[in-house]
């Protein structure tokens, strides 16, 4: 007796179909899965067994194999189980074998037959939207799976109630999709008391998604300033709701609400792995700069990281995407964010306070500073100090301009771009004759720029960063010409 059922594997975010193959021949009793299944897969037999005999079925006292096709692909993870038991129960009868022809399983299973949440619904659902196929999963991701749309998705809570929907008995209702969750309220820009400039150079990283980096004492309010920035960028259109919630369903962070509308706001500690910031490990998941596509990425403490670690972030800072490369995988994910660097001007932290500064002054700041290596410094469109601020002004300053003020801005500086350059498209990924063409400045702008290049030995890459937010810092003046004020505030970055 044979059948076969439908699931995927994760090649990175790419879900790949593989046909779950089943026969149940005379010989001595075994339960065999072949097809470079991991451990995690090789124990579904142990989970299938008691899930079945927790409906009173036993298994037939036969040779049982299961093939997971094709059998060069590496398989991995709990997903596996409900495809199988549904394999093996068509097998044996209890299922009608045409009725797992037409859908694509995932599912792990608890030992009682319930069915427990996996990661990865949502890239599984468009698998199957693409092939046609209907989709079968855990109740807990249905809503998650269910903004596919274009196939019908069904969440059994057992793998009785799976039984009994594709024998026909009692028909499960398609799951609708959970109304996206409402953005989480970001902490509002009014707190922020002086800090006039650092302000300022915030709203430009979020108009034109640069990379900004700030220096400054402790307590200066650098992760403030940070915190506040994901309020100020526009809401996710819904390619990007989709897109964004898709690397989280990988990772397994979407929550029964299904997709999110909240822009990503990822904040790894400075001992943070390769793997854990780019990508990688045991089975090549999207790292934190994957997981904060279409957000902020907030690296506090940014000389404290390893070495090793911040010279990942070169390449994908300028691409916007990351190629993880393994042995047995190499999968590529989007990383489009904005990153958010702190750090503090030495290890102390006083290097510009003339009342605190250690005996070591200027070169503890040289020392500890060196630690992010020029090519990395120069992915930062926006460099700027961040000084403290005395009790006398915190008490004095009536708070600034809110969130939302400053959100309208910005959305509009958004807009523009986009209709000047893509859906989705922003000032940061000007490059060449584009960059020339968007923000070529005018007679006096050139004359400030080749005067700063003359005296400060400017590289190309300085001089295209320079262009990029000068066009950003138009835009947002709602200036069609980059003219030689806008230059100047960029110089000053």
């Amino acid at each position: 007796m044979q059948s076969r059922a439908y699931t995927v594997a994760f090649e990175g975010p790419q879900a790949r179909l593989v046909e779950v193959q089943c026969a149940v021949a005379p010989g001595l009793p075994a339960f065999t899965i072949v097809g470079l299944a991991n451990k995690a897969v090789s124990e579904a037999r142990e989970r299938v067994r008691a899930a079945l005999a927790a409906m009173s079925i036993a298994l037939p006292p036969r040779r049982i194999t299961i093939n997971l096709a094709p059998a060069a692909m590496p398989k991995e993870g709990s997903h596996f189980d409900l495809p199988i038991a549904l394999a093996l129960l068509a097998a044996t009868g209890v299922v009608p074998g045409d009725a797992l022809g037409g859908v694509l399983a995932i599912g792990e299973l608890s030992l009682d037959g319930a069915l427990v949440a996996v990661a990865g619904a949502l890239p599984a659902a468009l698998a199957a939207a693409e092939r046609r196929l209907g989709f079968i999963c855990p109740a807990a991701v249905g809503p998650e799976a269910a903004w596919v749309g274009d196939t019908s998705v069904h969440g059994p809570r057992t793998l009785l109630e799976a039984v009994h929907h594709l024998s026909g008995k009692t028909p499960l209702p398609a799951v609708r999709p959970a109304p996206p969750a409402t953005a989480e309220t970001s902490p509002d820009m009014a707190d922020v008391r002086g800090q006039e400039g650092a302000r300022r150079a915030i709203e430009i990283a979020a108009a034109g998604r640069h990379h900004i980096l700030m220096v400054g004492a402790p307590g200066a309010g650098k992760s403030m300033l940070a915190a506040r920035l994901p309020g100020l960028l526009p809401p996710m259109s819904p390619a990007e709701m989709l897109e964004t919630t898709m690397l989280h369903s990988l990772a397994g962070l979407v929550a029964e609400r299904g997709i999110t509308a909240a822009r990503p706001f990822r904040a790894p500690h400075h001992s943070a792995s390769v793997a854990a910031l780019v990508g990688g490990g045991r089975r090549s998941a999207p790292g934190e700069i994957s997981l904060a596509h279409n957000g902020v990425l907030f690296l506090d403490e940014l000389p404290e990281f390893p070495r090793n670690v911040l010279e990942t972030l070169r390449q994908p800072m300028e691409s916007g995407e990351v190629t993880v490369s393994r042995a047995e995988v190499r999968a590529t994910y989007p990383a489009r964010f904005l990153c958010v660097a702190a750090a503090n001007p030495c290890r102390c932290g006083h290097l510009f306070d003339p009342g605190r500064a250690c005996a070591r002054a200027p070169g503890c700041g040289a020392d500890y500073l060196g630690r992010i290596s020029g090519p990395l410094m120069d992915r930062f469109d926006i460099r700027l100090e961040v000084p403290p601020v005395d009790i006398e002004t915190l008490d004095a300053t009536p708070g600034g301009e809110d969130s939302a003020t400053i959100a309208a801005r910005v959305s509009a500086a958004r807009a523009v771009q986009s209709a000047r350059l893509g859906p989705a498209r922003t000032n940061a990924d000007l490059q060449g004759n584009a960059l020339r063409e968007a923000a070529e400045p005018d007679a006096e702008g050139r004359d400030l720029v080749r005067r700063f290049a003359e005296r400060f030995g400017l590289s190309a890459r300085g001089h295209a960063r320079i262009l990029r937010v000068a066009r950003t810092i138009a835009d947002l003046a709602g200036e069609d010409r980059v003219r030689a004020p806008h230059v100047a505030e960029a110089l000053g970055y």
